[in-house]
């Protein structure tokens, strides 16, 4: 009789993926994903592709995206100092207007110098209408986390500089050594709107317009969460005791316009559907902090893992993930650990692409 599986051991969420089956680049269309459908109430399990999703939904439906736009927010530059390579990740401002970054570089970076960081390559010929000088970036004070507080030379907007000198931050498992034309759509959902996520919530890249119309006529309303990914999103674990791990904290909001839809759709009788589990958790925040179906806008770092009950989220689309990741352990805590451990194997042997590029998984 085998025993039971310990939730709290950072191997329970280990599992074999082979490298090829990480997505590197988008699909030609969105909507030609694949898409795992995992049944709860019947134990069962299903290999669908995206475009059938309104299949599956229900009038009174209410499908939750994260609108949150990704910034070009990897930078490469020198070092003044030593004529050193210099890679950074814009992470954000503070409330002073100085930015937030990590960087990595031979040696030790030290508070008060320089890096210069060109505009990028590929950017060259649409620069005509920008500022084509190099980026001067003085490093002020190292922090918590070996995060920087650095000060651009520049009276152009933040958003606006990483338009011109950075590039889409594209997760360490894609390996490519400059951004290609195709990320800065592709890498992007069709609702990103207020700026601010160092990563794309990646559930919402399956969407096209034609497909989301498609879901709203079957019935199904959209809302729109807002929460900024952060650095945490690529950070591992790294304790064997997965609680001691520290998420990192990330802000998000949800409005009295999507409080009211939560409420309605289950007075209704239909179900909270949510895209990406960025969208999972700033629900399930929301939900903690000031109670179901009430407006919130604070930061979080709620860690959603087995055993643990969802107070909103009823049904989930999601991107399959990282072997012991946080975000895998959110999924096991949704869909039970066994049936997504047995979903996971069925995906490899499928052959199904994993990962930020890759297919989805439907829990219902």
């Amino acid at each position: 009789m085998s025993s039971s599986p310990d939730f709290e051991s950072l191997s329970t969420y280990d599992y074999e993926l082979p490298p090829e089956l990480i997505a590197q680049h988008p699909l030609p269309e969105r909507d030609a994903s694949r898409m795992l459908v995992i049944h709860r109430s019947k134990g069962t399990i299903e290999h669908r592709f995206i475009k059938e999703l309104p299949l599956f939904l229900k009038p009174n439906d209410l499908i939750v995206v994260n609108n949150s736009k990704v910034v070009p927010a990897r930078l490469q530059g020198v070092r003044a100092s030593t004529g050193g390579k210099w890679e950074g990740l814009f992470l954000g401002v503070t409330t002073s207007g100085e930015w937030q970054i990590i960087g990595q570089t031979r040696g030790r970076l030290v508070a008060g110098e320089w890096i210069t960081i060109p505009v990028p390559a590929t950017h060259i010929e649409n620069a005509a209408s920008r500022q084509n000088s190099d980026l001067q970036l003085q490093l002020i004070e190292r922090g918590e986390g070996g995060i920087w507080k650095a000060s651009p030379q520049s009276e152009i907007s933040t958003w606006d500089l990483l338009e011109q000198y950075g590039s889409m931050p594209l997760p360490p498992y894609i390996h490519r050594d400059d951004e290609e034309a195709e990320d800065r759509v592709r890498y992007q959902t069709i609702f990103s709107g207020p700026q601010g996520s160092v990563a794309a919530p990646t559930a919402g890249l399956h969407f096209t317009p034609a497909l989301r119309d498609r879901c709203a006529a079957s019935g199904a309303k959209f809302a729109e969460v807002t929460l900024h990914v952060g650095m945490g999103t690529f950070r591992p674990v790294s304790s064997e005791r997965i609680a001691e791990h520290q998420m990192h904290t990330e802000t998000c909001e949800l409005s009295e316009d999507v409080a009211q839809k939560i409420r309605s759709t289950k007075s209704e009788g239909g179900r909270v559907l949510v895209i990406g589990t960025t969208s999972a958790r700033t629900l399930e925040s929301a939900a903690r902090k000031v109670g179901v179906g009430l407006p919130w806008q604070g930061e979080t770092n709620l860690f959603l893992r087995p055993p643990c009950e969802f107070l909103q989220v009823e049904a989930l689309l999601t991107n399959f993930h990282v072997p012991k990741s946080t975000l895998l352990m959110l999924v096991c805590a949704m869909a039970g650990y066994d049936l997504t451990m047995q979903a996971y194997k069925e995906a490899v042997e499928q052959r199904y692409r994993f990962l930020s590029y890759g297919d989805c998984m439907l829990i219902l």
